[in-house]
């Protein structure tokens, strides 16, 4: 590969020495990237990407070519970096940010390529001519790219860059002034079905609608999914009909907008979006996998799902792509109050057996900012690195500064404010909670087998049953569970999972007292 950079060094001067530049050497460099490393392979693309971006004298009419081959190419390791990334079971910290970073980065890599290509679009020379036969791919593959961008960014629950919906709309109004925003088009070589500029625009729009900051990544990457197969469903159109639910100017810098009511000015740039008859579809996909009816072979969500991983995703959508968005169900209140913070079962289980009555300095605690509490929950401030352990659905105990009792809650909605600072969604689970060691019934003799750290939930259930917290994996509905309380020992048998994550499962039992 190095070789082939070797007239890189004179890339100023004004005959162009890119060897990205000559086809025959183009197809080259494809044939030559390896198959069987993802990784090796993404490295050797980004070196070309990135000396494209070097090359100031590069023809205008060849590097559309260039950047879109090499986008061709990367497809393959792209998904398969993308599969490790929502599918290893345990990645460490290290590693989920380096595949992260991977990721991302040439997703924003190849957007800015893209860009590179447009200035040549407004000269009337001959590059440009030419390049505008490729105005519909390219102006699709560009908002495809920054929508990548926008989607690895949720998957670390951060903000996408100030400018992205600004080169979003730019974008889009390009291809709407070359008129080929609904062009139908491949936008891949290998790609299955048809799209458009305007189809590609619409996907990220409804997934900014959806509110997907209370979903773990492999979620979000099922929704978007589901999304761009409803895609051509949706209604976006400059003309305001009286249920479009959203707003967004091509001309602005601010993302799609809740339509409580029309715009300040009403300018040739805005455009309305509802969910029309995307709702109906996602609603009737629903009902069937509620029924147990296999997914559709049409939906391509990347691999085979059970219903439980669809299920959560289907009725978040419905839920937020209706004609109708949820409302917040409880008022807020502003508040500034410190709180204290033990994360996951095993420190909650300490908290409520009021083993953390004295915190120790260097310990599991952490010292968050509640901003603001309802009925439901609490919104707060981390203003410091989040660790590992944070993110949408761990679990966790709170004390408020000054006080004695802890309350148990889960972490629905998680958003990142660089990297230091995240603001945290917090669902209260229950006031309070018993610890206890469960064993199951089977266990030969009762006081030989270790326990099991659980938590029992007496508050918020169905009369005859608790609600019990449980390591991952803990929960059988052919085993019945045991503890003892005192001089009393109880039954626990099992009724269903109501919620199960990564290090932790909350389920209901109906409980008994063994005579």
């Amino acid at each position: 590969m190095f070789e082939k950079l070797r007239g890189l060094s004179r890339l100023g001067e004004k005959t162009p020495d890119h060897p990205l530049a000559d086809a025959r050497e183009l197809r080259r460099v494809i044939d030559e990237i390896p198959a069987d490393n993802a990784r090796r392979a993404l490295d050797e693309i980004v070196v070309w990407l990135e000396s494209l971006r070097a090359a100031a004298d590069f023809p205008q009419d060849r590097l559309y070519e260039a950047v879109s081959r090499l986008d061709d190419a990367a497809q393959p390791s792209l998904r398969r970096l993308a599969r490790d990334y929502l599918h290893s079971a345990r990645l460490s910290g290290v590693e989920e940010k380096r595949l992260w970073s991977i990721n991302h980065g040439f997703w924003t890599l190849l957007a800015a390529s893209y860009e590179r290509c447009l200035p040549a679009l407004g000269q009337k020379t001959r590059a440009g001519e030419q390049l505008k036969q490729f105005l519909p791919a390219l102006s699709a593959r560009l908002i495809a790219a920054l929508g990548s961008v926008s989607k690895w960014e949720q998957f670390h629950y951060g903000s996408s860059g100030s400018t992205l919906w600004q080169r979003l709309g730019a974008a889009m109004r390009l291809a709407e002034e070359g008129g080929v925003a609904s062009r139908a088009i491949r936008l891949r070589e290998n790609a299955s079905g048809l799209t458009s500029p305007q189809q590609e625009f619409v996907k990220i729009v409804a997934f900014q609608a959806a509110s997907l900051d209370g979903l773990l990544p492999l979620e979000i990457e099922l929704a978007e999914r589901l999304i761009a197969h409803f895609a051509s469903a949706f209604y976006f159109s400059s003309l305001a009909e009286h249920d479009c639910v959203y707003w967004v100017d091509l001309a602005g810098a601010k993302p799609p907008t809740r339509l409580a009511r029309m715009p300040a000015q009403a300018v040739a740039t805005l455009r309305f979006f509802k969910p029309a008859a995307a709702y109906a579809g996602i609603a009737g996909l629903l009902n069937e996998i509620e029924q147990g009816r296999d997914m559709p072979a049409a939906i391509n969500l990347g691999g085979q799902y059970p219903a439980r991983t669809l299920l959560p995703v289907l009725r978040h959508l419905a839920a937020y792509l209706a004609p109708v968005p949820p409302q917040r169900r409880h008022d807020r209140f502003s508040v500034k109050q410190r709180a204290l913070v033990a994360p996951g079962l095993v420190n909650a289980c300490k908290a409520f057996s009021g083993q953390f009555a004295t915190p120790v300095a260097g310990g599991p605690l952490e010292s968050w900012i509640v901003e603001n509490v309802s009925r439901g929950g609490f919104g707060a401030v981390l203003n410091e690195q989040p660790g590992e352990w944070l993110k949408v659905g761990a679990l966790l105990a709170m004390q408020p500064e000054g006080g004695a009792s802890w309350l148990l809650a889960i972490v629905r909605r998680y958003h990142r404010q660089g990297e230091s600072e995240a603001h945290i969604g917090i669902e209260t689970l229950a006031l309070q909670a018993e610890p206890v060691d469960v064993r199951t019934r089977a266990a030969s003799t009762y006081a030989a087998v270790a326990g099991i750290p659980a938590l029992l939930l007496r508050e918020g259930g169905v009369a005859g049953e608790v609600r019990v917290l449980l390591p991952f994996a803990s929960f059988d509905l052919r085993e019945t569970l045991q503890y003892a309380q005192g001089s009393k020992r109880f039954q626990l048998s099992p009724v269903a999972i109501v919620e199960q994550y990564a290090d932790y499962e909350l389920a209901r039992y109906r409980l008994s007292e063994i005579a």
